[in-house]
């Protein structure tokens, strides 16, 4: 009988467990992420991004002022070896395509292969921008390079729907207008349920889009340009 109850003491604690993970799968933690480094919780592929102190916290901060630099100075090779550690190395199909990567600096969170649904959340804070104030979640990452972003452009004062396809950007739909002071913080979250996309800014639905096929690549955070913005609270939820 004690055998039985401790067994089934075990299954229960078990289960909590899994109810917890299932409710918050991922919940990245800059807390121990030094200030001035690249993150060790995301992989960098293109742009500046390194960790900060934002008031009591730590945040993640692209600084979308290298992008011009970054032209010039960061060659295709660079690019592909980011490629390669993200993708490996067999996939091949992105270098052809690799510069045109440089006008969008993103970030890929690591330990995430292949989400297919559920919430991706992030709080974000547009620190400047002369060119472009963007802040936004990139899923459906594919290994040739291509993916889907939701952002928030304070130039266009409008949360987007992107698709990035063979090296060319394209608007998939627009949202609502959503007008944000600079500095502030504001949370941007992204639902997927098969190919239904719903897209919400401080809680609110701004965005819906039924994709092509089911959602199903890796997730990160995505900038343009010369964009300089703060991300924080970067979470997945099954639900």
């Amino acid at each position: 009988m004690k055998s039985r109850i401790r067994i089934a003491a075990v299954a229960l604690t078990a289960l909590v467990a899994f109810a917890t993970l299932r409710a918050a799968d991922v919940k990245v933690n800059l807390s121990k992420e030094k200030v001035g480094a690249e993150p060790t919780t995301f992989l960098p592929m293109v742009g500046g991004w390194v960790v900060v102190q934002d008031g009591p916290d730590k945040a993640i901060q692209v600084d979308g002022t290298q992008w011009k630099a970054d032209l010039k100075s960061q060659p295709a090779r660079s690019l592909a070896e980011n490629a390669r550690a993200i993708y490996g190395a067999e996939h091949e199909a992105f270098l052809d395509k690799v510069k045109a990567f440089a006008y969008y600096p993103v970030a890929y969170l690591k330990g995430v292969d292949n989400f297919t649904g559920g919430t991706i959340t992030t709080k974000f804070k547009t620190v400047g921008g002369t060119l472009d104030t963007c802040s936004g979640i990139l899923f459906n990452g594919k290994v040739n390079g291509d993916y889907l972003t939701v952002r928030h452009n304070g130039k266009d004062r409008d949360v987007r729907l992107w698709i990035f396809h063979d090296g060319v950007r394209t608007l998939v739909k627009r949202g609502e207008r959503m007008d944000i002071p600079v500095g502030e913080w504001h949370e941007l979250k992204v639902t997927v349920a098969g190919a239904d996309i719903k897209g919400y800014m401080d809680g609110k639905l701004v965005l819906e889009h039924t994709w092509t096929e089911p959602i199903s690549g890796k997730v990160g955070l995505w900038s343009k340009t010369d964009s300089i913005s703060n991300f924080k609270d970067y979470e997945i939820s099954s639900k």
